[in-house]
């Protein structure tokens, strides 16, 4: 008798393990590590890969924001032979020949958030249209300073970001909609909390007149407002852009942030697993294809293999509180 349990145990073991063994794994790759927006887009991933069941999530990227910290991590990703990676790039380029490999080995490659040049993946997922974000930041700025003539400068993450460089260009296609608004400087904060501090500072420091800095970057906004509040600036010059509500609402209480925008980053890891599960299970992606993110709908990708998720959300006192217990 305790043979046949010891048996019966084992081959439910055994059959476990086959099941985890035939689990979808999907490689989920961040810009880096320790960023709320991205820890929060991996709980959205785990939500679709339980919504979808037999799905496994594997969350890692570097720790800092580079091109080459994310190609180690892919060539880790293709040693465990995952079925596919979900990348939000550090540069659209410098990682296509690793991704190229991945997809040479049968992995299905997709971007979100942040692109990879075509020849690099199969479909990206913007979390927006790159037009309504440049268009929300610009408008973002005016609602702040009104009709009043004012500077703006812009905060944004590194010089070779995808998406900061395409909302970067929308902004400045919007601005002359708004002749009140003199857009005085793009500076570059990396991603990184102290380096955006310092840019931050030296624009205060150059610009004596500046009254809003646009930061369509999650790090970038809450430096750039803590920044402006060790100045003794708060009320004189404002900070917007994209950005969380966990980081931000006590700089919304302050004053310092009247409002900022930001698509739900758990519904983008969400989105982007889900696509990915679509490419493993033999949905065909890419150019001028419909696929479904499951209870947020459809995409549908464009000539360039491009979709958008939705439109970006704004924040302000009135709901940023609510949101900040979220994500």
């Amino acid at each position: 008798m305790m043979r046949k349990l010891v048996l019966t145990v084992a081959a439910v073991a055994l059959m476990a393990g086959s099941a985890l063994a035939d689990d979808i794994r999907v490689g989920l790759v961040p810009k880096s590590l320790g960023n709320g927006f991205f820890d929060a887009a991996d709980k959205g991933a785990k939500e679709a890969a339980q919504q979808i069941g037999g799905v496994e999530v594997i969350y890692t990227g570097p720790t800092s924001t580079t091109a080459e910290g994310q190609i180690e991590t892919i060539n880790a990703l293709i040693a465990q032979k995952v079925d596919a990676i979900a990348i939000s790039a550090n540069d659209p380029d410098a990682l296509v020949p690793a991704l190229k490999k991945a997809m040479q080995r049968g992995i299905k490659v997709i971007s979100w958030d942040s692109g990879v040049a075509k020849a690099g993946r199969i479909v990206h997922l913007n979390p927006s249209s790159n037009q309504l974000i440049g268009e929300m930041c610009v408008q973002l700025a005016a609602d702040v300073v009104g009709k009043d003539p004012a500077e703006v400068a812009i905060l944004s993450a590194t010089p070779t970001s995808t998406n900061q460089n395409i909302w970067i260009e929308e902004m400045k296609k919007v601005f002359p909609k708004f002749p009140n608004l003199k857009l005085v400087a793009t500076v570059y904060g990396d991603d990184l909390a102290d380096k955006s501090y310092r840019e931050t500072q030296a624009l205060l420091k150059q610009y004596p007149n500046l009254k809003v800095i646009i930061a369509p970057t999650s790090v970038g906004i809450v430096a750039a407002a803590k920044a402006v509040e060790d100045a003794g600036l708060t009320g004189k010059v404002f900070v917007t852009g994209l950005g969380l509500p966990s980081e931000l609402a006590g700089h919304v209480m302050k004053g310092t942030v009247k409002s900022f925008a930001i698509w739900n980053p758990i519904d983008l890891g969400y989105s982007a697993t889900y696509l990915a599960v679509d490419l493993v299970k033999g949905e065909k992606g890419g150019p001028d294809t419909t696929l479904s993110i499951g209870r947020l709908g459809t995409v549908t990708f464009d000539a360039n293999g491009d979709g958008a998720m939705g439109k970006p959300f704004v924040y302000d006192k009135s709901n940023v509180e609510k949101f900040a217990k979220i994500f």
